[in-house]
């Protein structure tokens, strides 16, 4: 039996090297003690086929709703009838723009809500959850718009020319320009980007007292 310093080594046993040897106090490999974070397990993903036809379904009943309330709740202006045609006056004129200003609206809540529930959602998807709300968001915007001009819009030509003088006849529910589309894209970008400003966290940097004492302790030759 030989000693070397404070380690005693039995006949045919090899001693191990003493920086693998776990200290006093310090919890063996594989093993947390108290108070020491545990890692925490991502929730499992679902398959790609089911979220995206999710979020399809989703998207496109919000679309339906949203083209119906943009045909009930959008301002026409009124037409009146004359024996030259149809005029607008100057209180008429400010509600040209009434259905681009609904739609606009209506297209931002939609995809700011649907947007922010469908993110989080789908958060365990990292980066991909974003490209399948725009995604999303683009369909319902398309999906409004088809349904609003399906139910309000009635060309203006013919009715004036079945009308008489002295008729009021509502402008076509129509919109001015392609931007009021980008509402529904704007509203979900917006939602995604607030969860993940605000989820976000920085991972913690592992820091334990046993570090330091076996850096301070002495060595055993």
């Amino acid at each position: 039996m030989s000693q070397t310093g404070n380690v005693t080594q039995q006949p045919g046993q090899q001693q191990q090297p003493y920086s693998q040897q776990p200290e006093y106090g310090q919890p063996a490999p594989g093993q947390y003690s108290f108070g020491q974070a545990t890692p925490v397990l991502p929730d499992p993903k679902m398959p790609w086929s089911k979220a995206i036809a999710v979020t399809i379904a989703v998207f496109l009943v919000a679309g339906v709703v949203a083209g119906w309330a943009w045909q009930q709740f959008a301002p026409l202006a009124q037409y009146a009838v004359d024996d030259r045609g149809g005029s607008l006056g100057e209180e008429q004129m400010t509600k040209i723009f009434g259905p681009d200003g609904t739609f606009t609206a209506i297209g931002f809540l939609a995809g700011l809500v649907l947007g922010a529930a469908v993110f989080w959602w789908l958060r365990n998807y990292g980066p991909w959850a974003v490209g399948i709300v725009v995604l999303g968001s683009a369909l319902g915007a398309g999906i409004a718009w088809g349904v609003g001009m399906l139910l309000g819009h009635d060309r203006l030509q013919p009715r004036l020319e079945a009308s008489k003088p002295g008729d009021l006849l509502a402008a076509p529910l129509e919109l001015h320009t392609w931007t009021p589309l980008a509402s529904w894209l704007v509203g979900a970008a917006l939602a995604a980007a607030i969860i993940a400003a605000t989820t976000w966290r920085a991972e913690p940097v592992a820091t334990s007292s046993s570090s330091a004492a076996s850096q301070t302790s002495p060595q055993v030759h």
